[in-house]
């Protein structure tokens, strides 16, 4: 199956997310771990979807997500960056565009690095917090916690 981009673009815009995940982790030393992911998932039947982005995009994984789901997931910084240089050159069309400039913003700063200090978790933090995310509470545990920093 060959995808052109403007295909991707409106499957991604329906059936993607651009999500970021902030979990404690003790050996770092912000004492948090910055998890950003892009996710499409799946019926079954249409797995052969998730295998064409995999393919188009060059990277990622495609695993069971849970019961008949499926998802193709993409986790590694560098083929973030590659996600992110698509949907800049190829902008989404739907308020999911928001979401996703606000994630290129977080993949940039740790390109940077800056997730491995107090401020720029901060930063990610505030971030991710402006973000439709399900994680509100936690994340504003984690900025809580991280002003005594």
């Amino acid at each position: 199956m060959e995808l052109s981009p403007d295909w991707v673009v409106g499957f991604v815009d329906g059936e993607g997310c651009f999500h970021v995940s902030i979990l404690r982790h003790p050996e770092t030393t912000t004492g948090y771990q910055v998890l950003p992911e892009f996710t499409v998932v799946q019926h079954e039947w249409d797995l052969q979807i998730l295998y064409a982005l995999k393919r188009f995009f060059g990277c990622g994984v495609v695993r069971r997500n849970h019961g008949d789901r499926w998802a193709y997931r993409v986790r590694k910084l560098e083929c973030l960056e590659r996600i992110c240089e698509f949907f800049t050159k190829h902008p989404l069309k739907t308020k999911k565009n928001v979401d996703f400039v606000r994630f290129r913003r977080i993949v940039q700063k740790m390109k940077e690095g800056r997730h491995l200090t107090p401020e720029g978790l901060r930063e990610i933090v505030e971030i991710a917090l402006s973000m439709s995310t399900g994680k509100r509470e936690a994340l504003l545990r984690i900025k809580q916690d991280l002003g005594t920093l």
